[in-house]
């Protein structure tokens, strides 16, 4: 008992570990400015309005960029069939979800 006691006190200390600082993006003419991990990238908010003429084709990567220029989101979440997504808002997201066949059925920012 006592050395399950002394693993987890040592697990347990390893979770308090401060992390590291994230890296920083020059922004021209300014200070560097911290890369977000979780939230909004500044300056991208998707937008869906003409992302319908990609329903149909296939999901590459060249349509993948061209739904990201369309749409202003800085990121993209592929959502094949039968795969769980998680249900967290993201402003500056594009998800575009596949067929069976890899052919894009629907495109929705968050």
């Amino acid at each position: 008992m006592r050395r399950i006691v002394a693993a987890a006190g040592a697990f347990l200390s390893a979770c308090a570990v401060n992390p590291a600082p994230a890296p920083a993006e020059t922004v021209e003419g300014g200070p560097p400015q911290p890369i977000p991990v979780h939230g909004v990238t500044p300056g991208h908010t998707c937008k869906p309005a003409g992302t319908d003429q990609f329903i149909g084709q296939a999901g590459t990567k060249e349509t993948g960029a061209a739904i990201l220029r369309a749409s202003d989101a800085a990121v993209l979440r592929w959502a094949p069939p039968n795969t769980m997504l998680t249900m967290d808002y993201r402003e500056d997201r594009v998800t575009i979800w596949l067929d069976a066949a890899s052919k894009i059925t629907k495109i929705r920012c968050g």
